[in-house]
């Protein structure tokens, strides 16, 4: 059996198999989306998300943590969807969908049918990575979606021969590092890929360079920013890299790959799709895909990045894998397939039980199902204790006398707490955080600066470095006995009678986390 080739030019009309088989992968996607919808209502915001939310509050061209592209989608979805976190996660949720439908796509691409485009399609709903950023709003959620929308682009240049395809893939290199810098490592992998194959035949081509100019015009603002404020991304990149490596984050690299991107379930899957594409004559047009994932798995490798950095890449490889098994199948005698896709069903059924379980947010707090899923993540743990957080610290805001309260402060420490205040705060009578970490140190400490302040996230002996007069004033228990970040340091200190003017203690660079 060999694979259907694709003629250059205008692309061949869907007949009524191929029609059903796009329905099919848009109704996969549409229950996906379902899934997150209804699934997202569960425990909280996650530490990351309260900073999302924030920066979305103080919509800007750049931030210290991330370019700009998170957090207005974060607003614009709330906007339209109302104040809530399903709909704060919408976007997330989507993309992660899209992500899916497109993987089906990226097999029909490579010359699958419908068990191939079906097969790709739901192994990206068992991709652990996929299926915890859908239930989350990050950067990392459209990262993933840009990515795989990349290699969709570039099949479809490599397929159709219409240059004007570069134009789209210029769009999604600046959506994608209007999301985040790591971007470039994918683009790396595409030169190297056109470099290195047929497609290099398009370097003469106009449209190829109207896409870079695209991609670099998106950019722009960006670009603009980041130059306007010392290029600080950088040290906030290198302070979090130096920590990640300090504490063991990046070891265990190439093991990762085998549980992160992809269900461990799968892995024979993009294996094969992985050598189909790098070594089969079959797929020597679509070799591309291969550099597209070896190029930036190399440089993460080098630059010691975190296991998940990769996960992006995974979707084309686990459909290039799909075909090659549709083509394996295809030559078995008539029973000997028929067992066959009933096994690939009951390992994708297996697969996405165990992601469910994982990386889904249904079980009740402290059950058997978080106590597993808490073994392989910390992801939800994280989400949990903001609203007994921001109750104690009322406590002690209300305990003041009320002179007190009106030159009164929230100082945190982490930009979740921060946000947790200013999400929470209002109702309960709070004046908004103020902070030194990422984006809220641009913020100051207020007009006027404040005479006392409440502090979070600090320690006996930390507080005792401060110029002022501390006292020991709240405790945050977190429920269920869940142990995260803010169970690690639970006192809330108020302090007084500062010895040098707060503004002069605000320091000229901001905390990194």
């Amino acid at each position: 059996m060999s694979l259907p080739t694709i003629d250059a030019g205008r692309r061949p009309r869907l007949d009524e198999r191929q029609r059903t088989t796009l329905l099919i992968l848009f109704g996969l996607a549409l229950a996906r989306l379902l899934l997150h919808l209804c699934a997202n209502v569960n425990y909280g915001f996650h530490r990351d998300e309260l900073a999302v939310w924030n920066d979305a509050r103080h919509l800007a061209w750049g931030y210290v943590a991330y370019p700009p592209l998170t957090p207005f989608l974060a607003r614009l979805s709330m906007a339209l969807f109302g104040d809530s976190l399903v709909a704060f996660r919408v976007p997330a949720a989507l993309a992660q969908s899209v992500a899916m439908l497109l993987a089906g796509l990226i097999a029909r691409e490579l010359g699958g049918q419908r068990m191939a485009q079906v097969l790709a399609a739901l192994a990206i709903a068992c991709a652990p990575l996929s299926m915890l950023m859908g239930s989350m709003l990050m950067y990392t959620s459209l990262d993933y979606l840009w990515v795989v929308l990349l290699a969709w682009l570039v099949l479809r240049v490599a397929n159709s021969g219409d240059a004007r395809w570069w134009l789209g893939v210029g769009l999604v290199v600046g959506l994608g590092m209007m999301t985040r810098y790591t971007m470039l490592f994918w683009v790396a992998g595409l030169a190297i890929g056109v470099l290195a194959t047929p497609v290099r035949q398009h370097l003469r081509s106009p449209w190829l360079w109207a896409g870079v100019a695209v991609s670099l015009l998106l950019f722009l603002p960006n670009a603009w920013w980041q130059w306007q404020h010392d290029f600080i991304y950088l040290d906030f990149a290198r302070h979090l890299h130096e920590r990640d490596v300090r504490i063991g984050r990046t070891d265990g690299f190439l093991v990762g790959q085998l549980t992160v991107g992809a269900s461990p379930l799968t892995l024979p899957l993009w294996i094969a799709g992985l050598a189909w594409l790098a070594l089969a004559r079959a797929a020597a047009r679509w070799r591309v895909l291969a550099w597209m994932y070896v190029v930036p798995l190399l440089l993460f490798l080098l630059v010691r990045g975190r296991d998940y950095y990769v996960a992006p890449g995974y979707p084309m490889l686990l459909s290039a894998g799909a075909v090659a098994l549709e083509r394996g199948i295809a030559g078995m005698r008539p029973s000997a397939a028929r067992w066959s896709r009933a096994g690939v069903g009951v390992v994708l059924a297996c697969a996405f039980g165990l992601t469910a379980l994982v990386a889904l947010p249904l079980a009740a707090v402290g059950s058997m199902g978080w106590q597993i899923s808490r073994r392989f993540h910390d992801t939800f743990a994280e989400q949990i204790g903001w609203p007994q957080l921001v109750a104690e610290v009322a406590r002690v805001y209300h305990a003041l006398p009320a002179g007190e309260r009106a030159r009164t402060a929230i100082f945190a420490n982490n930009y979740g707490e921060a946000g947790a205040i200013d999400r929470l705060g209002p109702g309960f009578g709070l004046p908004p955080a103020i902070g030194t970490v990422n984006s809220y140190w641009a913020r100051g400490p207020g007009d006027p600066p404040p005479q006392t302040v409440i502090v979070l996230d600090d320690t006996a002996d930390g507080i005792s470095h401060t110029p002022a007069t501390c006292t020991l004033a709240g405790r945050v228990r977190i429920p269920h006995g869940v142990k995260n970040e803010e169970s690690g340091h639970p006192d809330i200190f108020v302090c007084r009678d500062f010895k040098v003017p707060i503004r002069r203690l605000w320091p000229p660079m901001p905390s990194f986390g």
